[in-house]
């Protein structure tokens, strides 16, 4: 078990009403989708493979919310989503902003990005 606790939080409702419509909309208009984390780090039906590998060893233990979670547990935070956060004192603290994220094209971005923030 790692020290680190990353959170990473979608723009994006939970719920299968929001998935469905979430799939629909990054076929039918990809460029207006959302959640740029969800775009890089899934495909249409499915976590891409090489983004689960790159969490399986990462020295990091991670965890995935919906916006509506997150809130949901975190009432205090107001960030702009989608973004990564490290747990410091059971709080979660930007570690990875909406901005940065956005301008990410691929899981190897992300990866990259992440491994950086990890070692500075």
């Amino acid at each position: 078990m790692s020290d680190t606790q990353l959170v990473f939080v979608y723009n994006a409702d939970s719920g299968l009403f929001n998935t469905v419509t979430d799939i629909a909309h990054k076929i039918l208009s990809p460029k207006t989708y959302e959640c740029n984390l969800c775009a890089i780090t899934h495909g249409f039906f499915s976590v891409r493979e090489n983004w689960v590998k790159f969490l399986e060893e990462l020295d990091a233990d991670c965890d995935f919310l919906h916006k509506d979670e997150f809130f949901k547990k975190y009432p205090d935070q107001s960030e702009e989503l989608p973004a990564i956060f490290i747990m410091k004192n059971n709080q979660p603290e930007l570690w990875l902003d909406a901005a940065s994220i956005n301008k990410l094209s691929s899981v190897d971005d992300l990866k990259n990005a992440v491994n950086n923030k990890l070692n500075s």
